[in-house]
């Protein structure tokens, strides 16, 4: 392990010392935060216009890409969790899983990447802030090294651009395939 990822675990990582608030603060948005933010995106693609929706659909397409990317590296690396190697102190309860890279983080990463990427009025700011926090929480609580959150941004955002990259070429493929014959000969 690298020693600066543990130093920075370690100045991060809630201790005894370490006000209940902070803790609070730290559980509440791994644990809330990504119930609510789902809640303000539902709220957003059902009020929001056609390019609202849009833009929603691509950045919910891009988490689960995110998801799938991270699934696939926890195959590949499966990197223990801080607690698992008796490091720090975890905060909340949680499973003996590999932690590389960060799913909390991932998602959050691919919402606020999406979302950069296609603007909503309003979300895109947000998206930004809760990855933030959840980068912080996630190390707070002890369940993640930084390098694990370090691995969910570039997942997230990677998912993000791949999913942006597909919809942007989707129009040409269906032009393309509009202008041939069932046989392949043009129209």
């Amino acid at each position: 392990m690298l020693e600066l990822d543990l130093a920075l675990f370690q100045a991060l990582n809630a201790d005894a010392a370490t006000l209940p608030a902070v803790v609070t603060m730290a559980r509440w948005v791994s644990q809330q935060l990504p119930t609510a933010m789902g809640g303000l995106l539902l709220g957003s693609f059902v009020l929001g216009n056609a390019a609202q929706r849009r833009a929603l659909a691509l950045a919910l397409a891009s988490m689960a890409l995110a998801w799938v990317g991270v699934q696939l590296l926890r195959l590949a690396v499966p990197a223990p969790r801080p607690a698992q190697l008796g490091i720090g102190v975890q905060w909340i309860e949680h499973a003996a899983r590999a932690g590389f890279p960060s799913m909390h983080v991932a998602g959050a990463a691919a919402l606020a990447a999406s979302l950069a990427l296609r603007p909503v009025r309003g979300l895109t700011w947000l998206a930004a802030a809760v990855t933030a926090a959840m980068v912080w929480s996630r190390v707070c609580l002890g369940v993640h090294f930084p390098s694990d959150v370090l691995a969910g941004l570039v997942t997230g955002g990677l998912a993000a651009a791949a999913i942006h990259a597909l919809a942007a070429r989707a129009p040409r493929w269906q032009a393309a395939l509009q202008h041939k014959s069932p046989q392949g000969n043009a129209h």
